[in-house]
């Protein structure tokens, strides 16, 4: 009883030290700078918080809806007379205020704590160094209703940079009909699909292939035009060798983090067989379906064969054995890519595999092992 009575003391003795006020100056703040990206009244956030300087932190703020600036703020955080302000003014989409010329909306500091800046009607507080939350009081006709902007960091990371593709955004979702006459892709650029990972040499009769990207909130969009001389499907059951029969496989890396993702959700190596089946490695180390996280359209005519592709991207905390939500797309994103083709003209096993991204060494089928090999996608706004 004594043994439990103090290890219960101990943990609420560690809770209170951990949230002991400090003081309110801006460098124990300073935990809040950065690029942040969430979601709120329906849209995509964007937040970017300076480092201090000059006895003060500036942010701007943007929320976006269906591909459109909203409204904007801009946000300051300074040191006075011993305590912290927050102050902000809000804009139109024209830069037009919504307070008057000397008008600021006010957060007068209530306490400060390794954690948590808790000004009146703003708090925030922070989960770890690349997520933060941001509880705001909004009073509607009254009635005061908290909304928490959740926010993650855009954090660098030490993955060498292979490939760098913009990708434009779309208001318009690409429909999956293996037709390709949306905007989107007219304006697109084609990217080659001619790498060779696997296989001896082969000749543009044989195969070439070429795609396009586009992005949504909610997805990455694919469009592949390849060129091959045979199709083969030999094994009904998609979770038999799926590498040997013809299929296209998209690697992604949701935080372009890169790393090793083998038999983890790290990243992903979709094969999307002819006929749609998902296929990838499991954390049970075998093959297993992931038909939810991938839609695609196949549509052969002669020689040429267009797939369209939505791709709804996942984070690494993943879980085959839970429910997962995909992550929402916002500009400035960036995403590992890697785009890859297995050919086999006509044997139990591929002749080739084409891949989109230079790999060094001789041991070139590392994508389904190594994301470092990847290269890297920025989401762009809407191309003119």
């Amino acid at each position: 009883m004594k043994i439990t009575y103090l290890f219960s003391l101990l943990i609420c003795l560690n809770i209170v030290a951990q949230q002991k006020s400090i003081e309110p100056t801006l460098e124990n703040i300073s935990w809040i700078s950065g690029t942040w990206h969430g979601e709120a009244f329906g849209g995509i956030t964007e937040e970017i918080w300076s480092k201090p300087s000059g006895g003060s932190m500036m942010a701007t703020f943007k929320l976006i809806n269906e591909g459109k600036v909203t409204f904007y703020e801009i946000e300051i955080i300074r040191e006075i007379k011993n305590s912290l302000i927050l102050q902000l003014k809000h804009f139109g989409t024209d830069l037009k205020g919504w307070e008057t010329k000397d008008e600021t909306v006010d957060f007068p500091l209530k306490e400060i704590t390794e954690n948590k800046v808790v000004f009146e009607g703003m708090t925030f507080e922070k989960i770890s160094d690349s997520e933060m939350n941001v509880h705001v009081d909004i009073n509607e006709k009254g009635k005061v209703e908290t909304i928490t902007f959740n926010y993650k960091k855009a954090v660098q990371n030490s993955k060498p940079i292979k490939q760098l593709i913009e990708v434009y955004h779309t208001t318009t979702a690409p429909v999956l009909d293996g037709k390709a006459d949306e905007e989107i892709w007219k304006k697109s650029e084609w990217h080659k699909l001619d790498q060779r990972w696997l296989g001896n040499p082969y000749s543009e009769k044989d195969f070439s292939g070429k795609y396009k990207l586009a992005w949504t909130e909610d997805a990455l969009y694919l469009l592949a035009e390849i060129q091959d001389d045979k199709l083969v499907d030999f094994y009904e059951d998609p979770l038999t060798t799926w590498w040997d029969d013809d299929c296209l496989e998209i690697f992604i890396d949701e935080d372009n983090s890169g790393g090793e993702h083998q038999f983890n959700h790290n990243a992903f190596a979709y094969h999307i067989a002819l006929d749609g089946n998902i296929v990838d490695m499991s954390t049970k180390k075998e093959g297993k379906l992931y038909n939810s996280h991938v839609q695609s359209k196949i549509k052969t005519e002669g020689n040429t064969t267009i797939w369209e592709v939505k791709v709804s991207l996942y984070d690494d905390s993943y879980n085959d054995d839970d429910k997962n939500y995909p992550v929402k797309l916002h500009t400035n994103k960036n995403v590992g890519f890697a785009l890859a083709y297995c050919d086999n003209d006509n044997s139990k096993n591929r002749e080739n595999f084409i891949g989109s991204v230079y790999v060094e060494g001789d041991d070139k089928n590392r994508g389904w092992i190594d994301a470092n090999i990847f290269g890297t996608l920025i989401l762009k706004s809407s191309k003119n």
